[in-house]
């Protein structure tokens, strides 16, 4: 954590010093997981999760984002509407904490040389690496063997608005698909617990933060104008 916060920094000076508007916030907001144990809610935010982000506004359209988050994620079959699920019995928690570059893209332009309040729809994605405990689960008790990093899709959807001129507030419900089945213990990758494999081991894990951004813009306003 302490490596992320140091880059975050070396970025914030580096962009100061640029003739560009940037964002630099925090994210706070909660997480769920869609998997093999469970319920199969894709929207259903139940674990506390958080995280920091900087944004480059290239245009009035889009900006280059690099953002951190991490949170718990959990599950319980008692929890689940599909029957067998609930006679099966298994719950688990596990730790994501991952890393993500991305590109977001405005519906309407977003344009901080205009004054009084502006609001757009946007969508994100682009790649994150995350790390995350390795599970098994063993006579129905789950436990850990190691920890793991991975690769995901983040898939995000959401609404800001700017509150002041150097404060903007978004909402966003971001999805992300993994590039692992074992966020839950079902398919675990030690050759030692091959036998314990359980569920669709076609299907990868997904989870999913959903919360509100505030960022603090700063740097001279760019010209978006044609060259």
């Amino acid at each position: 954590m302490s490596r992320i916060l140091i880059a975050f920094l070396l970025i914030f000076t580096y962009t100061n010093s640029h003739a560009q508007i940037n964002e630099l916030g925090i994210f706070l907001g909660g997480s769920n997981y869609v998997g093999d144990v469970g319920p199969t809610s894709y929207i259903a935010p139940k674990d506390f999760s958080f995280g920091i982000l900087y944004k480059w506004n290239r245009s009035k359209r889009h900006s280059y984002r690099i953002s951190y988050t991490q949170g718990k994620i959990s599950a319980s079959d008692a929890d689940s509407k599909v029957s067998g699920r609930k006679d099966r019995g298994y719950s688990f928690e596990n730790s994501v904490k991952e890393l993500s570059l991305a590109l977001e893209f405005n519906f309407f332009d977003f344009d901080l040389h205009d004054s009084g309040p502006i609001t757009t729809p946007y969508i994100t994605t682009g790649v994150s690496l995350f790390r995350y405990d390795e599970l098994y689960v063993l006579n129905g008790t789950t436990r850990t063997d190691d920890s793991r990093n991975a690769f995901g899709i983040p898939i995000i959807a959401g609404i800001k608005t700017r509150l002041t001129d150097s404060f903007i507030l978004g909402f966003e419900v971001g999805a992300r698909y993994t590039f692992t089945d074992n966020l839950d213990g079902s398919n675990p990758k030690n050759d030692q617990f091959k036998r314990l494999q359980f569920g669709n081991l076609n299907s990868n894990d997904w989870y999913v933060f959903s919360g509100i951004t505030l960022t603090y813009t700063f740097g001279q306003n760019p010209c978006f104008c044609a060259e």
